[in-house]
């Protein structure tokens, strides 16, 4: 009997397969940024005009495939509300690149704000078709924390982190020290999206066994997430944590709380587990306006930084990345040269100071008056939508929407964009934005008169 042998496929049959099942599911693309962001990149200046990680390039991809489908009428056409405040942001930007006092430097950054806030979150609102691809992106957060947060774990366990009050005790996962609080933020986020995943499982119809394996995932997190001393993520975790919770039963945020509180006394007091660190920078968050540190004031000292550019600048702004270039003449003379960096692999480095470490000042001082009320309003637009969007047993996606979008908003209050993890701030956009048009859409189909309707 003749034997044939199927030759194994080629490349290039290989390719139009993962071409077929990317648009098929172009969700898939959504999910791999997430998870790209954890390929380490070494010790590069994560601040340099031109960063281009293994992340932003897959969400560029998402973009692509995006376009394709909406050339090809495969993907929903966006609602004239989101064109209005995503076409507001595009505006915003280039009002202010046009008049910078740079213009050939905020072109750069006029492509990056475009990318962040405009092409990524719509590439994202036009994937996300259902709710398995919404879950798909919440898992996805979930196991890139969990890489991140077992290697912050061992290197606070094995003194390997980045250095804290002259100790490597940080915790900074795979991005370094020039980095630091990249691994704050994706834990925070897995935290988040896995305390979604396992709510929305609750009732006669949920998965036990994924609700277990979520709230054991988010009790895991907690440790990294303490361990990377990230005061500004501890706030905007536990603020979102709270939203989630009140969103989905407030019943259950007052058991939570008190379960929380326990569990915190019990490793920090009880076992010791970060006692040395957690507790000085718990302490630190509540003395700042009595006696800040050197990097609480050099923070106020960038606000007023920002504020005295946008006085100069009110309407327009200074133009994208205009704020570097204009420090020095606007800020106080007490605002300290760097911030320290430090761990066994790059030594001691002194980082520049190169925006305001907020959102909104950094928004008022490089886009005036235009910028701030363009993104308000996309801010504003998506969490009201977010918040209309029913919880409770089922609403897994929608909540973790919400929460994602909180954590960002509040963090906004004392960071901006930039460093590897930024475009995971484009698919939190996203996914709120995916929330907020079902949300929108229920509730005008609830005052037609007509309950259950999905939004197409």
């Amino acid at each position: 009997m003749a034997l044939t042998l199927s030759a194994a496929p080629g490349p290039a049959r290989l390719l139009r397969r993962a071409g077929a099942v990317l648009a098929a599911r172009p969700s898939l693309l959504a999910a791999a940024t997430v998870l790209l962001v954890c390929v380490p990149t070494g010790e590069k200046d994560v601040t340099a005009a031109v960063h281009i990680t293994a992340a932003d390039l897959a969400s560029l991809a998402l973009v692509a495939v995006t376009a394709v489908h909406l050339l090809r009428g495969r993907a929903p056409v966006l609602g004239p509300a989101a064109c209005a405040l995503f076409g507001g942001i595009v505006f915003a930007a280039a009002v202010a690149t046009v008049g910078s006092i740079d213009p050939a430097t905020s072109l750069t950054g006029f492509v990056r704000l475009t990318q962040v806030f405009v092409l990524v979150p719509v590439g994202m609102l036009c994937a996300l078709r259902d709710r398995t691809d919404q879950r798909l992106v919440l898992g996805s957060f979930v196991a890139a924390a969990l890489i991140q947060g077992a290697v912050g774990a061992h290197q606070y366990l094995t003194g390997t982190g980045a250095s804290y009050t002259g100790r490597p005790i940080r915790a900074v996962g795979t991005f370094g020290a020039l980095d630091i609080m990249a691994m704050s933020t994706v834990v925070g986020f897995g935290l988040l999206a896995a305390l979604a995943l396992a709510l929305g499982e609750r009732g006669p119809g949920g998965d036990r066994r994924l609700r277990r394996a979520m709230y054991a995932a988010a009790a895991f997190l907690v440790f990294p997430l303490a361990v990377s001393f990230s005061r500004g993520s501890w706030i905007a975790t536990g603020a979102a944590a709270v939203v989630l919770l009140l969103r989905a039963d407030a019943r259950l945020a007052v058991r939570s709380a008190v379960l929380g509180l326990a569990a915190v006394v019990v490793l920090v007091g009880g076992l010791g587990l970060g006692a040395s660190g957690v507790t000085d920078r718990l302490s630190s968050i509540g003395s700042v306006s009595a006696a800040p540190d050197q990097s609480v004031s050099d923070r106020y000292d960038l606000w007023t930084t920002a504020t005295r550019i946008w006085q100069d600048h009110p309407v327009g702004g200074a133009g994208p990345k205009a704020f570097q270039q204009l420090r020095d003449s606007h800020a106080p003379l007490r605002l300290s040269s760097g911030s320290d960096a430090a761990d066994a692999t790059i030594g001691f480095q002194r980082e520049p100071l190169l925006s305001p470490h907020n959102m909104y000042f950094l928004v008022l001082s490089e886009q005036g008056l235009i910028g701030i009320v363009a993104y308000t309003a996309l801010f504003l637009g998506l969490l009201i939508g977010c918040l209309r969007h029913p919880g409770g047993p089922g609403g897994g996606p929608g909540l973790g929407a919400l929460a994602l979008l909180v954590w960002v908003l509040v963090d906004y209050l004392y960071s901006d964009i930039g460093g590897t993890t930024t475009v995971l701030t484009s698919v939190v956009l996203g996914l709120a934005a995916r929330t907020a048009r079902a949300g929108t859409a229920r509730a005008g189909t609830a005052r037609a008169g007509t309950p259950g309707a999905v939004a197409r």
